[in-house]
């Protein structure tokens, strides 16, 4: 989410990092918005994932004979290194819409193109990474996958007046840069807000114990956000625990508070490798209250492997899961798979999937048509449509401000663990 914001196995390379994916990447914030429950797909067509609707009109907004040519679509995210799970995840998400688009006759005439590129999860080599694909003729671009660079990559691409959408850059400032900037995923601070009125709205709590990144601004931008929110809806924190990126082990102190507190419930706004050994440690210290996390926890099961029984019951927030019934999800993730040879898809990849399908409903509600138009233009027109769209995508039903944010409906799961099988089910 900024670490910067869901399966179950992720072919032994899952969660928001390469099972340990995020483990390492902890030191430095991600994106997260966000991870897996929704039960709607992109998918301008009858391809694999269900079918999309723009605001008006799928086809050329001004009624024009297309041009044609391939458009370029550029993407950034890390690809190696500790955060290479997401970032895999975007590119194979990003990269299954583009065969579904083009092999439906592509948009307005245009055939489109993916052009990936690695950034290692790092803002310097992020902001290396887009001038590469400027230079390549990048007209659009989704991404960066994570936050810190995102923030780096949306300044220049501001400057640029360059179409970007993030998946799942989810801190504030990953898309404040200027109106050319939009994103898939929930804010942070949006997403704390969601999990307090979710808590408050259903009677789980009425004294809830927080622990905490107070290094990573993930973390501590869900942290704010639910804080903000618990005031307003008589939520009282009982206690609120912090840890860092270079003290990440032993959780033990932070647990016997939270305890002591008289919290009926756990709040774990942070990442699922972390989370796990909170509650392997919360289990020994014989914790017994309900536990809630955002986006951050999707990878969970995978990272607890033969101790996933400890997971029971546990509430996690993310717009999609791989194990929904939902025929939009079903497909995507089975086409997914297909393209993967097995990955189970998290809500990265559902993320990019659903933003390469709102860029093709912006495409054709603006009309854009010829490939050869400048990155400047091209954004002039998509930013515009962006605000006039509706995406039925798998990660649920989007519209967007023209602030860039997207405006659809939380989803919380719960897992559960059956012969010692975790996965995710719908909460509500």
């Amino acid at each position: 989410m900024n670490m910067e914001r869901k399966k179950h196995k992720m072919k032994n390379v899952w969660k928001k990092v390469a099972a340990l994916t995020m483990a390492a990447a902890m030191t430095v914030p991600f994106a997260g918005c966000s991870n897996n429950a929704g039960s709607s797909s992109a998918a301008g067509d009858s391809s694999a994932a269900g079918d999309s609707s723009a605001a008006g009109d799928s086809s050329a907004a001004d009624g024009s004979t297309t041009s044609g040519g391939t458009l370029v679509i550029g993407g950034i995210g890390p690809i190696t290194g500790a955060a290479a799970v997401y970032g895999n995840a975007v590119k194979n998400g990003a990269q299954l819409a583009v065969n579904e688009i083009n092999a439906n006759g592509g948009v307005n005439g245009m055939q489109l193109e993916l052009n990936f590129q690695d950034d290692e999860h790092d803002p310097e080599k992020s902001v290396n990474a887009y001038n590469t694909l400027k230079d390549a003729g990048m007209k659009l671009l989704v991404g960066t996958v994570t936050s810190a660079p995102c923030v780096a990559v949306s300044a220049e691409a501001a400057k640029d007046n360059m179409f970007l959408l993030t998946p799942s850059g989810s801190s504030l400032d990953a898309i404040s840069a200027g109106d050319n900037c939009f994103r898939v995923c929930f804010t942070d601070p949006g997403q704390g807000k969601i999990a307090a009125d979710y808590i408050a709205d259903n009677s789980l709590a009425t004294k809830v114990g927080i622990i905490y990144d107070s290094s990573d601004v993930y973390s501590t931008g869900i942290l704010d956000g639910f804080k903000a929110e618990a005031a307003e809806k008589g939520l009282e924190i009982s206690a609120e625990e912090a840890f860092t990126a270079d003290a990440k082990t032993d959780f033990s102190v932070q647990i016997q508070k939270v305890m002591d507190s008289g919290a009926d419930l756990l709040f774990l706004p942070i990442y699922y490798q972390e989370a796990s050994l909170i509650l392997q440690q919360a289990k020994s210290a014989g914790m017994d209250m309900t536990v809630f996390g955002g986006d951050g926890l999707d990878g969970l099961i995978d990272q607890l492997g033969d101790k996933v029984d400890i997971a029971q019951d546990v509430l996690v927030m993310t717009p999609f899961a791989a194990s929904s019934p939902d025929e939009k999800s079903a497909k995507f993730t089975a086409a997914y798979e297909e393209l993967t040879n097995g990955e189970v898809p998290i809500q990265f990849a559902a993320d990019a999937y659903d933003a390469v399908y709102a860029i093709k409903l912006a495409l054709e509600k603006a009309g854009v048509n010829d490939a050869s138009m400048s990155a400047s233009d091209i954004c002039d027109k998509v930013k515009v449509a962006m605000t006039e769209i509706t995406l039925d995508g798998v990660t649920g039903s989007t519209t967007w401000t023209a602030d860039g944010e997207p405006t659809k409906a939380p989803q919380v799961m719960k897992i559960t663990v059956t012969d010692g099988v975790g996965s995710y089910v719908s909460a509500q």
